[in-house]
């Protein structure tokens, strides 16, 4: 791809940052991490108490990029074949007919996921993945881009189910939207007086744009080096003394394309060891288990992996 090509695409991708920041108030970091998991090919985990904006976040990026959003409201009796789609005879045809479910679509908003049961969770299992599902043998192709974002309530809120380790390894990142301060938060109470922001949200994209940025992205040049350092730092979580289950090699290969998507999005063609260290606790934090002693001492996967960027040393970058 040629560089004015990457550079009109670059800036495609900030007005979408700056679209959903007109709903989104403050949060500019937070939507960066949902735009760089859209041009790299991920899904995205958002974590948070209710009421911070996180369905918010996920519909203002539908309506930026202008794609196809489908909602899911995960509730317990939410069933399997409501997501993947379920087959139906056709007394008239004498046939079987395939009934879309709501993964059929660009943008996938599985609201409240951890609300619903652990059946209905693995049915995202296949289209994450492989992007296609598979309903009585016969295997259905997803639309082009597809994106799973997926909003949780923290554990221990009532009615929650844990999400199963096999998913949270799909996910490329878990990020959180936080409380807003007393100004932004003014700000949000004052422009929803009398009139809806999303309402003002403007489509900057198509979905051709969409996959010209994602093939872009994965031409974004990383030195090998790069290659050991994001190893080192995914390996050293299965090691490390408070950790009970590690990062998996998949995490190498999601951090190493959610890097790539964060120097594109800085305007460079390669990729610098800042830009790995900027994406590890996104893509990591949400693969490790800790040890139940690291738990009563307060030990978070943010400080284990704080610890593991530090015993590390990056490779030297030639500007």
């Amino acid at each position: 791809m040629q560089n004015i090509q990457a550079e009109e695409l670059t800036n495609k991708v900030k007005q979408v940052i700056d679209e959903v920041e007109k709903v989104i108030v403050g949060k500019r970091d937070v939507v960066k991490m949902l735009v760089i998991a859209l041009i790299s090919g991920g899904h995205v985990l958002i974590e948070d108490v209710p009421g911070v904006g996180k369905t918010t976040l996920a519909t203002a990026l539908s309506k930026a990029t202008g794609l196809n959003c489908r909602r899911a409201q995960f509730t317990p009796d939410v069933m399997s074949s409501d997501i993947t789609g379920f087959t139906i005879y056709n007394k008239e045809t004498g046939n079987f007919e395939y009934r879309p479910g709501m993964v059929m679509c660009n943008i996938l908003l599985a609201d409240e996921i951890n609300r619903t049961s652990p059946k209905t969770q693995s049915a995202l299992l296949e289209a994450m993945e492989e992007q296609n599902v598979t309903v009585d043998s016969v295997t259905y192709e997803l639309p082009k881009p597809f994106m799973v974002i997926a909003t949780q309530n923290e554990l221990g809120f009532v009615g929650t189910y844990p999400l199963p380790e096999a998913q949270l390894d799909r996910f490329l990142m878990k990020i959180r939207v936080g409380y807003p301060t007393t100004e932004q938060e003014i700000n949000i109470i004052a422009a929803r007086q009398t009139a809806d922001p999303l309402s003002e949200v403007r489509a900057v994209f198509d979905k051709a744009e969409i996959i010209a940025c994602k093939e872009a992205v994965q031409y974004v040049n990383i030195e090998q080096s790069l290659y050991r350092y994001i190893v080192q730092l995914v390996s050293s979580t299965r090691n490390h003394r408070a950790v009970l289950l590690g990062a998996s090699p998949r995490a190498g290969i999601l951090l190493m394309r959610a890097s790539q998507a964060c120097a594109f999005l800085s305007g460079r063609n390669y990729v610098t060891p800042e830009d790995v260290l900027r994406m590890t606790p996104h893509v990591l934090e949400h693969r490790l288990q800790l040890t139940q002693d690291a738990k009563v001492r307060k030990i978070t996967e943010i400080t284990v992996l704080r610890e593991i960027a530090k015993s590390i040393v990056p490779p030297y970058h030639r500007e």
